[in-house]
């Protein structure tokens, strides 16, 4: 079982980016999705979720307004569409998945790297 995240890359304060996670060698319909971030010396933190069922989107008051979180069950994906970066939004972006019907998240994407310059 693998998600492999995709789409990060070096942009200016300001700009928009989109990060995606495709599923492989599972179907996440029924999991909760995720994305959380990491930079160096600090804990993953969490930045977006969204529900298998109503699709209810969940988000860290430091990204609210700024960043979505989608899915589309059809492509088995998770993606995250950042508007107005940061620099405070560098970071290495993982995508997560929970099992079937569960609350933690068991799966996780490798990383894709977000650089936000001023």
């Amino acid at each position: 079982v693998q998600l492999q995240a995709s789409g990060g890359g070096l942009v200016q304060a300001g700009e928009s980016l989109r990060v995606s996670c495709e599923g492989r060698g599972r179907v996440f319909t029924t999991s909760r999705l995720a994305w959380l971030r990491q930079t160096p010396g600090k804990e993953r933190e969490f930045v977006a979720a969204i529900s298998w069922s109503s699709f209810t989107p969940e988000y860290a008051d430091s990204v609210k307004g700024r960043f979505t979180i989608s899915r589309d069950d059809a492509k088995n994906t998770v993606a995250l569409q950042m508007s107005r970066l940061m620099p405070e939004d560098t970071a290495v972006y993982y995508c997560a998945a929970t099992g079937s019907y569960g609350s933690a998240f068991i799966y996780w994407g490798q990383g894709t790297l977000v650089t936000v310059s001023s």
